[in-house]
């Protein structure tokens, strides 16, 4: 295991604290990320997610933003796309998350069904509850064990799978 397995381990091992307040997350994220530099694109994504998870989507808004700027990994970019969009859509950004949102899904990879999930929630918050719903349909038409057709069909009928 490398210098960076572990680094990695450690950040898991604090997600994966439920004992933590939000405060002492965000404390204990910074501190590891102090031992990669505080500008790392990693560090400055797990950063925005403590300040993401404790409601301080301002403060995650910056640092996702620089985090993507800076360079990710295909994997974390993914995920830094999506979490900067839903926290947009929490500061009333949502044209911007929508327009995020569904680049992403469109992208494909890994997270395209997470994509397509928040996605949805955007296009709602935006007013657009018709396209939420073909979305959201869409998107669970491939995982039903029946009716996959019916239901794909009938997201396209609502919203035209946008």
């Amino acid at each position: 295991m490398d210098e960076r397995d572990d680094w990695q381990d450690r950040v898991d091992a604090v997600w994966d604290d439920d004992a933590l307040s939000d405060r002492e997350r965000i404390r204990r994220i910074d501190a590891l990320a102090m031992e990669r530099g505080m500008h790392e694109p990693v560090a400055q994504f797990e950063r925005a997610g403590a300040r993401d998870a404790a409601g301080l989507e301002g403060e995650a808004e910056v640092l996702y933003r620089l985090a993507l700027s800076g360079g990710l990994d295909e994997s974390r970019r993914a995920q830094a796309t999506i979490q900067l969009a839903s926290t947009l859509r929490n500061l009333g950004k949502v044209d911007e998350a929508v327009r995020m949102l569904r680049e992403e899904r469109e992208r494909g990879g890994e997270l395209a069904d997470a994509a397509s999930a928040f996605y949805a929630l955007a296009l709602a918050s935006a007013g657009d509850a018709t396209g939420a719903a073909s979305v959201a349909l869409e998107t669970l038409a491939p995982h039903l064990p029946q009716y996959r057709r019916s239901v794909a069909a009938y997201a396209r009928e609502l919203g035209g799978a946008r």
